[in-house]
């Protein structure tokens, strides 16, 4: 490609140039959507040991002791499934000890639910393909790909599913997941889940569990809510997000990088739309950073979701992001971050800043 043109979607530069994401269109088969359901690169390390609890929360502490305990009460299960069965129920109900099959995480922003989601995951005393872990979106996306009997005999000899991010603001999704963790908790799965309280509402206690445990109605008796207090670790003495940087420094930064990729974002958001979410984490294999110029406030509700899905497919995967145009903050409008998906946007918008500092790094290396 010579200096004079470029694909659509990208700044136009001369050779090699940088990878482009407007040029990617991948094509996930089902059968990775479910060995890929385990916790994100992000969180590969995390144990319960090397989350540090905020001295002035104590129910940080409390909920590393109950979700310790949980998961070592999930040791012995049989890889036939007979474990499971004297556990949770089956033919050997009579013996299974009392206590909630699931637990609930129930916070705010960075407090740091998805390292003990995962650290649960990884402590639990079984082998990894009797484990999953994703998203909610993921999960309903598995649905979509394998259908709803297929992903409940696929996922009925688990021995855990963990969770993250279980919404509530779509009713339609909600009771799909409800029905498919009641067919799993009768196949004797053990479930563990997190979502956020929504902004508007922190200080008045309760109200994400609550809300919660009323959508999946009657699942409810099967969690444990926990709560954790705290503030968002992502900002917890770390400066505010850096300034946007100029298209010239951007561009710069993408040639310098090996395995960044380059994009205008107007055409970024335009190819989200032409690609299902369920792939977004395929979009961005092997990418080291993303590259955006002309970021601008995103148009319109549907847009914006996509974009959240994608910010929390970076964040996964720790890659870098560096843009030029409006800072991240800026992104979603007000009637948006007053709204029913304002939980959403609120996450993207600490996600992706704190993804932008992790690309300072990358200019002055540039």
């Amino acid at each position: 490609m010579s200096s004079s043109t470029a694909a659509p979607g990208q700044s136009p530069i001369a050779d090699p140039t940088p990878l482009s994401l407007c040029t990617r269109e991948p094509r996930v088969p089902a059968d990775r959507l479910v060995a890929e359901m385990v916790p994100p690169p992000r969180f590969d390390a995390v144990r319960f040991a090397t989350y540090v609890p905020d001295q002035a929360q104590p129910s940080q502490t409390e909920a590393v002791r109950v979700l310790s305990g949980f998961a070592a009460g999930l040791g012995g299960a049989h890889p036939t499934g007979e474990g499971r069965r004297r556990w949770f129920g089956g033919r050997a109900r009579a013996a299974a000890p009392a206590g909630p099959r699931g637990v609930y995480l129930d916070g705010g922003y960075g407090v740091g639910k998805t390292h003990l989601l995962a650290s649960l995951w990884h402590a639990t005393p079984a082998a990894p393909e009797q484990k999953a872990f994703g998203t909610f979106v993921e999960l309903t996306n598995l649905v979509g790909a394998l259908g709803f009997q297929e992903t409940v005999r696929t996922l009925s000899g688990h021995r855990l599913l963990c969770i993250d991010e279980f919404e509530l603001d779509d009713p339609g999704d909600t009771v799909l997941v409800s029905t498919l963790l009641g067919k799993l908790v009768d196949a004797g799965v053990a479930l563990a889940a997190t979502s956020n309280t929504l902004p508007g509402k922190l200080g008045e206690g309760r109200f994400a569990s609550v809300d919660f445990l009323r959508e999946i109605q009657g699942l409810a008796a099967h969690f444990r809510a926990l709560r954790i207090d705290g503030d968002d670790y992502r900002h917890r003495g770390l400066p505010e997000a850096p300034a946007p940087f100029s298209d010239e420094q951007v561009t710069k930064t993408a040639y310098a990088t090996d395995g960044a990729s380059l994009d205008d974002f107007p055409h970024l958001l335009a190819h989200l739309a032409r690609v299902h979410p369920s792939r977004y984490g395929a979009l961005t294999d092997g990418l080291k950073a993303v590259c955006l110029t002309g970021v601008e406030a995103v148009p319109d509700q549907s847009t914006a979701l996509r974009l959240v899905v994608l910010a929390d497919r970076l964040y996964d995967r720790e890659v870098p992001v560096l843009a030029s145009g409006l800072p991240f903050d800026r992104l979603f409008s007000e009637e948006m971050l007053n709204g029913g998906y304002r939980k959403k946007y609120f996450r993207a918008i600490s996600r992706l800043t704190a993804l932008a500092r992790d690309a300072k790094e990358l200019v002055r290396a540039a």
